[in-house]
């Protein structure tokens, strides 16, 4: 079965250890850390990241490597595909959505990917980038203002918007949470998600963790509100293959 976790920020903070045990349970094999959406940073936002990711998994007892997947020259190449077997859990930290999604998108690494969320031997769970990559459109977070900020994303769930940081977002751009929320997929979802929150789940049947909640608005209205212990139902329908990014 498919597993997923999908947190607003604050990743590798304690509160996520909870996040990773549901995920872990049943899968055997290391954990892969990628900073890959700061990689356009300096290099010591990115290492910050992948030290915090190694050091977070290792404190919980759990084998982890951080290859340096950093453009989409590294996704294509043979020894970072080869890095997912044995592989029971992938995490993609934060940075700039529309930078990771070009990086996996179309890839050899992406694809694979993508089989072993598939059949179950590895889960997927993403922090701000991580999440917002999956959307097509998604956010170029470079962009200087709202007329700009639409890039290419991966697609991985149609009628997906995800909206990370969403408490935040007010207090970063007055009128971000108005703007985000017109953008809202017609026939389909925008999931909200605060930070240090994250939905768990199967693609499907989902449940809260963390210290905010996680919203959900469709067809001009908001369906749902969710907190820390709830269980809620919302399909996703990923698109796999060659159709995914």
């Amino acid at each position: 079965m498919s597993s997923y976790a999908f947190l607003g920020a604050g990743e590798f903070e304690t509160w996520h250890r909870d996040v990773d045990r549901a995920l872990l349970d049943g899968r055997a094999g290391k954990a892969l850390v990628f900073a890959t959406a700061a990689a356009p940073e300096d290099d010591d936002v990115y290492n910050g990241w992948v030290t915090k990711g190694v050091e977070h998994y290792r404190s919980i007892g759990v084998a982890v490597a951080a290859p340096p997947l950093r453009t989409a020259a590294d996704a294509h190449d043979p020894a970072m595909v080869e890095e997912l077997e044995d592989t029971a859990l992938v995490f993609f930290s934060g940075g700039n959505p529309a930078y990771l999604a070009s990086v996996l998108m179309g890839s050899p690494f992406w694809r694979r990917l993508l089989a072993r969320i598939a059949d179950g031997r590895t889960a997927y769970a993403g922090c701000s980038a991580g999440v917002a990559c999956l959307c097509d459109p998604t956010f170029d977070s470079d962009a200087d203002d709202f007329e700009r900020i639409w890039a290419p994303g991966l697609g991985f769930f149609p009628g997906v918007l995800f909206a990370p940081h969403w408490d935040m977002v007010d207090t970063w751009i007055p009128g971000a949470r108005a703007f985000i929320q017109a953008a809202a997929p017609a026939d389909g979802h925008l999931i909200a998600l605060d930070e240090r929150t994250a939905m768990v789940g199967d693609g499907e049947s989902w449940r809260v963790t963390g210290l905010g909640g996680v919203g959900v608005y469709r067809a001009g209205a908001w369906v749902g509100e969710h907190r820390n212990g709830a269980s809620f139902t919302l399909p996703l329908a990923p698109v796999w293959g060659d159709d995914a990014g």
